[in-house]
């Protein structure tokens, strides 16, 4: 029997945190609304990291696929300018419990899986911008404070 539990808690240690606590998915609340604030449902929104690509209408709930990259986010409309964001990829609670319990071989392959790595929860992108959204900046219940994309001169500004 000890070698059974010696057995199963190795497993369960190299396996990796992460990875035993969380999905390879998580939920995130795509919304999109005008510069003038009111909500637009029903455009057809893109995200993008280097494990997946997946599709969702605006006003719907996406399983997206955790990664330690960025995920890119367009959400496309006939009436509209496009709305881009970046959702910026933070490192969650189970890395830091892989540290303690599994060391670094946990931590490696929950690096590689993208288990490691969390989302915000829910963002909402304006037509016509392009933002970026930061987990740090969520608080429960609540869309994400959207922040203009740094990534350009043209950061924030009108499409």
């Amino acid at each position: 029997m000890n070698a059974r539990f010696a057995l199963f808690s190795a497993a369960v240690l190299l396996s990796g945190c992460a990875s035993v606590v969380n999905d390879k998915t998580h939920p995130m609340k795509i919304e999109t609304k005008t510069e003038a604030g009111e909500l637009v449902t029903g455009a057809d929104c893109t995200m993008t990291n280097d494990k997946a690509s997946s599709t969702v209408k605006s006003g719907e709930i996406a399983n997206v696929r955790r990664s330690n990259t960025d995920l890119e986010i367009t959400c496309k409309h006939p009436a509209k300018s496009d709305a881009i964001a970046k959702a910026i990829s933070r490192v969650n609670g189970g890395m830091f419990g892989n540290i303690i319990l599994g060391g670094g071989i946990g931590a490696v392959i929950d690096h590689n899986t993208g288990s490691a790595y969390t989302y915000p929860s829910w963002v909402q992108l304006i037509f016509g911008q392009t933002l970026t959204f930061d987990r740090h900046n969520e608080k429960e219940n609540q869309p994400v404070p959207a922040t203009p994309a740094a990534s350009s001169p043209e950061a924030g500004k009108k499409i």
